[in-house]
C-alpha cells in the first residue's frame, strides 16, 4: 500500500495519506468510544480509510460497516456460548478482510474476550494491534493483564492506576488517555427544554429506564423494571425507557409482552439523563455516564445463573458499578440476580433520592477522579504513531 505524502498529525505525529484501518467495536459502548476515536482520528488524517465491525456512531462517523455491532453484542459465558454461531461468522469475516487487504493496523475497542481472539489473529499476520479501553483485569484475575500485554502493541486504558498494572510484564504498551465520557457526554439542552421536546411534564419526576444494550440484559432486566415503574407512576412519577441503539424496539415489546406502557427513546439519552430525577441503569458504561450527568441511579443488573456462578467465583470487586469502583465505596444501590425485584427497586431508589447531598457530594468527588478531558484526541494520536 503506497504512500503518497505525509503531514503532521496531531502532537507532532507525522501520517501518512492512503492507511487503512480494521476497527472492531463490540456492542453499543464501544460503539460511542469508536465513533468519538474516529472523529479525532479524521481531523489528523482525513484520507484515513477504516473499515470494520461498528454500529450508528462509526457509520456516521464514516467506517464501512462489515457487520454490524448487534451480531457481536453478549454478555457472560453462557449468553456468549448460545452466540458462537454469530461470533464466529464474524471472526471469519476479519481474517479475510485482514489477508485479503492487509490493513496498517488492527484497532479493537473494548469487548475483550472476542478482541484478544482478533489480536493475536492479526499478530500472527504481523499486523499492528492497537486496544482502546482495557479489560477491568483489576475487578477479575490479574493474571489477565500478562495475556493482554503480550498480544498488542499498543493499550490505550483510561483510567491511571490500569497503566502500571499493564506495563509490569517487561513491556512497556499501555498509555493512559483518560475516559472517552468527558468528551462524549455534551448536554445540547436544558432539562424543561428536553421535557418539552418529548411531551413529559415539566414538575412531575422523571425516571430514566436503562436496561441495557444486549438481548440478554433486556430479556433479565426489563420486566422487573418495567413492574417498579408501574409502581412509581402510581405514586406521580412519569417514566422513560433509553433504549440503545443495538436494541431493535420490536425486541423489547416482544419482552413487555406488547407495546410499552411508556416512552421509548433512543436518540435523546445524554439530555434525558441530565433531565431525570433517578434512573434505573444496567451496570456497564451507562452508569458512569448517568453519574457524570448529576443522575441518582440504581445499578442493576441478572446473570444467567451459572454465568453468575463463575463471576463470583473470580471477581476480585463485591461492586460492579463504575461509579462505585472508581469512588472505592458504594454510593449507588446496587442489585444483582433475585434482588432486582419491584419492591427492592423501589426502596433503593427511595433510599437514595432521600440522602440527596450525601450523592451529589459523590457525583462531584466522581468528577474530580475521572481526569482531563480529550481521551479521544489522545487515543488517536497513540494510534498513528503505530503506522509506519
Amino acid at each position: 500500500m503506497g504512500c503518497r505524502r505525509l503531514f503532521s498529525g496531531g502532537a507532532g505525529v507525522a501520517v501518512a495519506e492512503g492507511r487503512e484501518l480494521l476497527l472492531v467495536a463490540g456492542e453499543a459502548s464501544g460503539d460511542l468510544h469508536g465513533g468519538a476515536l474516529l472523529q479525532a482520528l479524521r481531523r489528523r488524517a482525513p484520507d484515513l480509510r477504516v473499515s470494520g465491525v461498528g454500529g450508528a456512531r462509526l457509520r456516521a462517523a464514516g467506517m464501512e460497516i462489515l457487520a454490524d455491532v448487534s451480531s457481536l453484542s453478549a454478555a457472560g459465558v453462557v449468553e456468549i456460548l448460545g452466540s458462537l454461531r454469530r461470533h464466529h461468522r464474524v471472526m471469519r469475516l476479519l481474517k479475510r478482510r485482514m489477508d485479503r487487504r492487509r490493513p496498517d493496523a488492527v484497532v479493537l475497542i473494548d469487548y475483550p474476550g472476542f478482541n484478544q481472539l482478533v489480536a493475536r489473529e492479526a499478530r500472527r499476520r504481523g499486523i499492528p494491534v492497537f486496544f482502546y479501553i482495557a479489560p477491568q483485569v483489576w475487578a477479575w484475575w490479574r493474571g489477565r493483564a500478562r495475556r493482554m500485554a503480550g498480544c498488542v502493541d499498543r493499550l490505550a486504558v483510561i483510567f491511571p492506576f490500569e497503566e502500571g498494572l499493564f506495563n509490569a510484564y517487561g513491556r512497556d504498551v499501555a498509555r493512559y488517555v483518560g475516559h472517552p465520557l468527558l468528551d462524549e457526554i455534551q448536554v445540547s439542552a436544558g432539562p424543561a427544554q428536553t421535557r418539552r421536546r418529548h411531551g413529559l411534564d415539566l414538575h412531575r419526576p422523571l425516571l430514566a429506564l436503562m436496561p441495557g444494550s444486549r438481548r440478554s440484559e433486556i430479556q433479565l432486566l426489563l420486566p422487573p423494571l418495567l413492574a417498579a415503574a408501574e409502581r412509581l407512576r402510581a405514586e406521580g412519577w412519569q417514566v422513560v425507557l433509553l433504549r440503545a441503539s443495538t436494541i431493535d424496539p420490536s425486541v423489547l415489546e416482544r419482552t413487555a409482552g406488547g407495546p410499552l406502557p411508556i416512552p421509548c427513546i433512543a436518540d435523546d439519552t445524554v439530555n434525558l439523563l441530565h433531565a431525570a430525577d433517578a434512573a434505573l441503569v444496567s451496570s456497564g458504561t451507562a452508569t458512569l455516564q448517568a453519574a457524570l450527568l448529576g443522575c441518582p441511579h440504581v445499578i442493576v443488573y441478572r446473570f444467567n445463573w451459572l454465568t453468575f456462578l463463575l463471576a463470583r467465583l473470580v471477581t476480585r470487586h463485591r461492586v460492579l458499578g463504575l461509579p462505585n469502583v472508581i469512588l472505592g465505596r458504594m454510593v449507588f444501590p446496587e442489585l444483582v440476580q433475585e434482588r432486582v425485584n419491584p419492591d427492592e427497586l423501589v426502596a433503593a431508589l427511595q433510599g437514595l433520592l432521600a440522602d440527596r447531598p450525601r450523592v451529589e457530594a459523590a457525583i462531584a468527588d466522581l468528577r474530580g477522579r475521572m481526569g482531563p478531558a480529550g481521551a479521544s484526541g489522545r487515543a488517536a494520536d497513540a494510534l498513528l504513531e503505530l503506522l509506519p
